[in-house]
This record gives structure tokens, sequence and C-alpha cells, in this order.
């Protein structure tokens, strides 16, 4: 992978007038015919994809029948595209896919770690139980994959490796809808156990600006891409739970932003009214600068109208706070969004990185 030094300053860290630190990073923002539109830093960077793949990933789960079969709903479809805080909302959803599809929580592989929602993990320790798989923040994908391989006559065995025909297939989806080969796409482990997915992040934006524009979708997948980018922007709060910035981004913006994050300070909007993807990499891993990022981004692209509530207030991460509730600094963008050059980054980039 590519050592990082074509990447640019996206934001500081202030702290008593001086720069404490410095984020940097990638964007590339790319519209439904391949056009790199903007970016900063190098729109060929290769990087893993991470939970931001999960509605690309939900699209051969919808248009193999699985979701009318069992009659997964809406509010279900958008908890397979998660990365849940485990919320109630988001266990009862995947206990409900689950018992529809006739298996139990003893099927799902992705792991145990305490809910991201610290209401319900300091519950979960009053009540002396300990987090099951259903509270990973992954479970919802895991279900979903588990009913489209029942559907398709998959075995339910070890699904999570990557030579099972249910990680080949979404292998398949993930490099379709980027526009690569499946070849041309790095293959790793995500923190589920999955397989996860190295692209350029502009070919991750061109995935988000097809989401945009389903139309542009490889035909087969236009009717779940339809679907899917309904059930998250109708049910944003299933899509990450409480504090999300994917969730805040889609509640303040209703029916205009779809929107992503994955590990790793990856995070990726599909912006309906302008037809683009937007895809941004923190290149140190680091989340904690991304809502003033995203903001930036949204806002040097004029997709935030006059009137309207700047994307900023979305960022309760804009002040550094410290422990006696003072500010004390800030976190604040430092990057200029440059015109991009043409046709989105050619077949075998990803391969030859």
């Amino acid at each position: 992978m590519d050592s990082g030094n074509n990447s640019v300053p996206l934001a500081t860290v202030t702290r008593g007038g001086i720069v404490e630190s410095l984020h940097r990073g990638y964007v590339a923002v790319v519209d439904a015919a391949g056009r790199v539109l903007w970016g900063a830093g190098d729109p060929c960077h290769v990087t893993y994809y991470r939970s931001s793949a999960k509605p690309i990933q939900a699209l051969p789960i919808v248009a193999s029948g699985a979701v009318d079969r069992f009659g997964i709903t809406q509010l279900e479809l958008a908890v397979i595209c998660a990365s849940h805080r485990g919320q109630d909302c988001h266990v009862e959803a995947v206990r409900s896919i689950l018992a529809k599809i006739g298996l139990d929580e003893s099927y799902l592989l992705c792991g145990v770690h305490r809910p991201v929602d610290g209401k319900q993990t300091r519950r979960l320790i009053r009540e002396g139980r300990e987090p099951t798989p259903i509270y990973n923040n992954c479970s919802g994908k895991h279900a979903g994959m588990l009913a489209y391989a029942l559907h398709v006559g998959y075995p339910l065995d070890n699904y999570v490796d990557a030579q099972h025909p249910v990680q080949v297939d979404m292998h398949a989806a993930v490099a379709e809808v980027c526009g690569l080969a499946s070849e041309q796409v790095i293959i790793g482990v995500d923190g589920c156990g999955v397989a996860v997915f190295g692209v350029p992040v502009a070919n991750m934006a061109y995935a988000y600006a097809r989401l945009a524009e389903p139309d542009a979708m490889p035909r087969h997948f236009h009717e779940a891409a339809v679907r899917v980018r309904s059930a998250m922007m109708e049910n944003p709060v299933m899509v990450g739970g409480d504090g999300d910035l994917g969730t805040r981004l889609m509640q303040a913006y209703p029916g205009r932003l779809l929107a992503k994050g994955g590990a790793e300070g990856l995070f990726c909007v599909a912006a309906l009214k302008f037809g683009v993807g937007i895809c941004i990499k923190v290149e140190d891993g680091s989340p904690r600068a991304l809502p003033v990022i995203v903001a930036e981004v949204l806002r040097q692209l004029g997709m935030v109208e006059e009137g309207e509530p700047h994307p900023e207030a979305l960022s309760a991460m804009a002040p550094v706070i410290n422990h006696r509730k003072e500010i004390v600094g800030h976190y604040q963008p430092c990057f200029r969004l440059q015109p991009g050059h043409g046709q989105l980054v050619p077949p075998g980039a990803a391969a030859d990185s």
C-alpha cells in the first residue's frame, strides 16, 4: 500500500494558540459518470473500505431476493448496513432478522465486544451480563449475510472465510460497483472477521456517487440500490445510533445525504442533490477530526443552502475540552479542495499500488 507521502494536511488540533497535532489525509469527490471533480491528496491512494462498504455489500443481499423472501423490513435493512452502537433498537432489529431466517445468535461469527453505546454497556454491567455477538457493531451485516447464504443455498459454516461463496460474492459486488475487476481489489480481514476491501479512495467515492444516482448502478443492482439508500436515509439511527456522525448528517439533511463511516478514519457520503460521492480518509486513522473535515468538504462544495444550519454545528468535537469542561483549543480544517483532472482512476490502480 501507499506510504502516505502524497497525503495533505486536513485538520489541525490547537491548544493555547499553537498547533499541537496535525491530521493528514485524502478527499475524493466523484460523480456518477466516474469523473473526479474535486480532491485533496492523491485520489489513487489505496486504503481499506472498512464499514463504509456495508451499503455496497447489502446490494447482493437485496438483489438476490433474500430480503423479500424473509420479510426483512426497511428498518432491518438499515441495520444490515449499520455500524451500530448496540442500543436496544439495534439489538432488537438483529434479533428480528435472525428469527425471520430461523437462526439464533450462536450463528453470528462476528466476535464480541462491549456495546459502543455507553449506556448499554453500563446496563449490562449493572445486570451482571456479558456482551454477546449481537451487540457487535457488525451483527446486522452478519445477520444479512446469513440470510443471503440461506436464500442462495450456501453453507452457513464459516461464512466469514474469504474463500466462502458469501464473501466471494461480496467481493465481486464491491469491485463491480467501485468500477474494478475482482482481482484488482486487495483483500484483508476486517475487525468482525469477514473480508475487507482495499481500493482507491476515488473508487470508493464513485460507488457512493452511484448510490446517489442509482441509474448509474449496474442494472442488476439498480432496484437494490434504491431500497438500500431509502432504508438508510429513512432510518438514520439504525445505521449508527445516538451521537454517530453519519446518523447526525442524515438527520440534519433528510433525503439529501447518505453517510456511512468506517474504522481508521474513513468516511463516505452520497450527495443526492448533487449526484456525487465523497470519500475522506484520515491518514493516521483517528476519527476525532472527521466532523470538522466533513463539514468543511460540504461547505466548500456548496452543499449547505443559505439559512440552513451550518454542518459544523454537528461537530461536538470541534472544541477541545479539558476535564474541567473548559474550551482549551479547537479542531480546525486546513485544506482547500483542488479541481479534479478527468476520469475515475483507471482500473488496475488498486492492484498496482
